[in-house]
């Protein structure tokens, strides 16, 4: 007869920590029991080679000028797995794995990987090939599904109220239903919000994510605000990483969910406070992952995984979604993001769901053709730019000006990183971006920000 599950408030922390290690075994009897059923051919599968190939991919058109300004053309990696046998395992990361890490791969057995904690990209690939070799979707390597179609969100970037306007109609008309973003107070959000929810069709909403503070807001307030459009759908990361009672009593404040993504402690003890409505677990190693997802289910807490990549990483991320009782929480994988890919499937959510594949392994088959094109394809770099913002203050428009870096795009959302000023999210604020055009006033201004770091003064 098994024990009743206590509630949180009664679960020790070894208590709490061993529920969550119990359920990660629970996940990973289902993929050694498929190991069994794939019989001797299982046994004598053997990883022979690994091909990491770094590819460029262009982001889709209405939303280039913007991602391209943040991030500049952006690369990952794409593992071709071959073994001794015809099988072949998709994976996908951000950087090449040292070779002393791939070499732990070579000339092992898939199966050997259950519950991998050391790359999350080979892991994908090696999920993949188990799945094939036992003829069973990834999910059921994780055990029993518990939904078949899996929320999805698209993502964008903040900046002007139009174009955040123009992302809701692009995205709300391919089947989307939730939008990310990260505030930045170069932007006044209120301003977007209502540009935004002019167009949302019914049902869609917003998720805002605060990375964590470094504005000078009253955090309540703020959400209290944002709270007050239909749109708004709930807030991540609101308050520094650590304030773990801030965010209980922000949580039982706030009528809309909380979610903690960089929780302190691995998302583990911080639930003993009911610091958050869900959590969201980031490019967390496959065993971790397991083991938090035993740990929500114990506590019936929601959770979704966020893993950036194309639709080989989306199709993974569904897998997990669909095998984890309480990850109901919509997903983030940036997909949408790109216009192109090294697989021939192309995940597209119908009413913000994606339907979990039924075929073999990951369920997305290699496009040669396109990984060839992708790996050669070599995408101009973004420029340094300037960011023009105007101020509406007591004594007149203030205008501030700064230098923006491609590759310190953590610039654009939490400014207060170059310790030159602490700016709020709601400010009467309106801002212009300045691409180089050479001519001799964005000379002058491009060498005075490299000097000064940021140019505020009254606007002529």
């Amino acid at each position: 007869m098994t024990s009743p599950i206590r509630p949180a408030a009664s679960l020790s922390r070894r208590d709490l920590l061993k529920a969550g290690a119990l359920w990660a075994l629970g996940h990973r009897l289902p993929a050694l029991q498929a190991r069994d059923r794939a019989g001797l051919a299982g046994d004598r599968l053997r990883v022979t080679a690994i091909e990491p190939h770094e590819i460029s991919v262009p982001y889709v058109d209405f939303q280039a000028y913007e991602l391209g300004h943040f991030y500049g053309p952006t690369r990952r990696v794409v593992y071709v797995v071959k073994t001794n046998s015809e099988l072949v395992g998709l994976g996908e990361g951000h950087a090449v794995e040292a070779e002393a890490v791939r070499e732990k791969y070579l000339g092992s057995n898939p199966f050997d990987w259950v519950g991998d904690e050391t790359s999350l990209g080979l892991g994908m690939a090696m999920y993949d090939l188990m799945g094939q070799a036992a003829g069973v979707p990834v999910y059921k390597l994780f055990g029993q599904r518990h939904r078949a179609w899996i929320p999805v969100a698209c993502w964008t970037v903040s900046t002007h109220p139009k174009r955040m306007a123009k992302a809701v109609q692009e995205f709300s008309a391919r089947g989307y239903t939730w939008l990310k973003y990260h505030l930045s107070p170069f932007e006044n959000v209120l301003d977007q919000m209502r540009a935004m929810q002019e167009v949302a069709p019914p049902g869609f909403k917003i998720h805002h994510d605060l990375t964590m503070g470094g504005s000078d807001d009253h955090v309540f307030e703020l959400l209290e605000k944002i709270s007050a459009f239909d749109i708004a759908g709930g807030f991540e990361d609101p308050l520094p990483e650590k304030d773990i009672a801030g965010y209980a009593e922000l949580r039982q404040k706030c009528r809309l969910p909380i979610y903690y993504h960089h929780a302190p402690l691995g998302a583990s003890l911080e639930t003993l406070q009911r610091a958050a409505d869900g959590y969201i677990l980031g490019h967390s190693p496959i065993g971790q992952t397991m083991r938090r997802a035993g740990l929500f289910a114990q506590l019936e807490l929601p959770f979704s995984l966020q893993n950036v990549g194309g639709n080989i990483t989306r199709a993974f991320t569904t897998h997990m979604q669909a095998a984890f009782k309480t990850a109901w929480l919509h997903f983030n994988s940036d997909t949408e993001s790109w216009s192109d890919d090294v697989v021939r499937e192309r995940l597209n959510p119908v009413r913000g769901l994606i339907r979990v594949s039924e075929k073999p392994g990951l369920g997305v088959t290699l496009d040669a053709e396109a990984l060839n094109r992708l790996e050669h394809l070599n995408l101009p770099e973004q420029p340094k730019w300037i960011l023009r913002s105007t101020y509406q203050s007591a004594g007149g428009p203030v205008r501030m000006d700064n230098l923006v870096d491609p590759k310190d795009s953590l610039f654009l959302v939490r400014p207060d990183k170059r310790r030159l000023v602490t700016l709020g999210y709601a400010d009467p604020i309106a801002t212009d971006w300045w691409d180089p055009d050479g001519t001799p006033e964005f000379q002058a201004r491009f060498r005075r920000l490299e000097t000064e770091g940021m140019v505020l003064e009254p606007a002529s």
